[in-house]
């Protein structure tokens, strides 16, 4: 049993999911679930309604099935092979939805509709189950002082593929005509996701033996006593739910925006090069200080920006240069929160029980899987003014979990 991390596994693991980060940052934007997928979705038709139940989806229920995936996967030792499976079938799921835009001729826009919320609970759900075993294999695989390390090199290098890759959506998206330009798009990202997935076969796993093997069932029972054992856990989850309300709002100021501008490709092609922008500079700036910062105060900084990102949208409702421009915050909270997120859940947990939570984490989106749904009704009954506040007040309450989460 290879239960021996040295060095040199250590290393080339690292490389391995280096590699991964490079062709997934390149394939991100091509499916980017903050402007791509709901313009997509916007364009075939939908609505606010629509948009929340796709959000609730993409952001709330795919990693609710993390829960579900924990359970069956938290007896493997080995969790290579599932991890690739789940990225296989978001590579089939890209395709086949890249085939139906290609013949939308003859299809209406409301089987359009239907296809992509299948396809994308699909994409979404596989992700979920692949997530569950990349976090075990990725805390396992790489010795503990290079994490950090790891953490702030993927993000930089995948933050330079991402700014590569909005420049290309963008001419993309101006050169095609709908659908033809999203089917391009998702094209490319099937084939880009499968490349990226080829790094993952070089991983050399470490084996770490299962110390008390649990049923499916017996799995959901344990959920509610680690969460009370672990002050942690429960303040981590806690966060994951307020604070990522504004990683699952980010969508809506698509559909704002289509309320106050004419939501032509260009538009869509300069917020989603925006938030690159902001990607990019928030992550050079922690790979240059990944000695020195702490997550938690990175979740300080993502919960600034988090909260004020709902009340910016409505001050620069009608300012066309300006609400482009905050997109910038949004890319340096999407950054600095999934890196705080990331580096948290890994530090909180071992070897033994990563899987598991990981799995439990998946708990911690049932707000951001509600809250899309009901923002969705919210806007269509009392409008976004209402809605984007309440948002803002609901992420800002996050700061009280935040103080009493402890770091190593």
């Amino acid at each position: 049993m290879n239960t021996i991390l040295t060095e040199e596994k250590s290393k080339n693991n690292f490389m391995a999911f280096i590699w991964h980060g490079i062709f997934l940052s390149l394939a991100s934007n091509f499916m980017d679930i903050h402007t791509i997928i709901p313009s997509m979705l916007i364009k075939a038709g939908g609505n606010a309604i629509l948009l929340g139940i796709l959000t609730a989806i993409m952001m709330g229920g795919s990693s609710i099935m993390q829960i579900v995936f924990s359970g069956l996967l938290s007896n493997k030792t080995h969790k290579k092979s599932s991890l690739l499976l789940g990225i296989n079938f978001r590579v089939v799921t890209l395709l086949l939805l890249a085939l139906i835009l290609s013949q939308s001729n003859s299809i209406s826009n409301n089987m359009i509709i239907f296809s992509i919320f299948i396809l994308i609970t699909i994409f979404s759900f596989s992700g979920s189950f692949a997530n569950i075993s990349y976090v075990d294999i990725m805390g396992k695989s790489i010795i503990n002082k290079k994490r950090k390390h790891f953490f702030s090199l993927k993000q930089t290098i995948s933050s330079i593929g991402i700014f590569v890759s909005a420049i290309i959506v963008r001419a993309l998206l101006k050169r095609f005509s709908y659908p033809y330009n999203y089917g391009i798009l998702l094209l490319g990202a099937g084939i880009l996701l499968f490349i990226a997935s080829l790094g993952f076969w070089r991983i050399k796993e470490i084996s770490v033996k299962v110390k008390k093997k649990l049923s499916f069932w017996n799995f959901f029972r344990m959920i509610p006593h680690e969460i009370s054992q672990n002050s942690n856990l429960k303040n981590y989850l806690f966060i994951i739910n307020l604070l990522g309300l504004a990683f699952s709002f980010i969508p809506f100021m698509i559909l704002f925006a289509k309320k106050n501008f004419e939501l032509s490709y260009i538009l869509i092609g300069n917020i989603l090069l925006f938030k690159v922008i902001g990607m990019l500079i928030t992550s050079i700036i922690l790979y240059k200080q990944s000695k020195k910062f702490e997550y938690k105060k990175l979740l300080y900084f993502s919960f600034a920006f988090g909260t004020a990102l709902p009340i910016l949208s409505l001050i620069f409702s009608s300012n066309y240069l300006m609400y482009q421009l905050i997109f910038i915050l949004t890319g340096v909270f999407i950054t600095s929160f999934g890196i705080a997120k990331s580096g948290i859940l890994v530090e909180i947990s071992n070897n033994e029980n990563r899987a598991t939570y990981a799995g439990i984490s998946g708990a911690g989106s049932i707000l951001p899987m509600i809250f899309p749904l009901i923002a969705g009704i919210l806007i269509s009954i009392l409008g976004y003014n209402f809605t984007f506040i309440m948002v803002s007040l609901i992420v800002a309450s996050s700061f009280i979990f935040i103080k009493k989460l402890r770091c190593k």
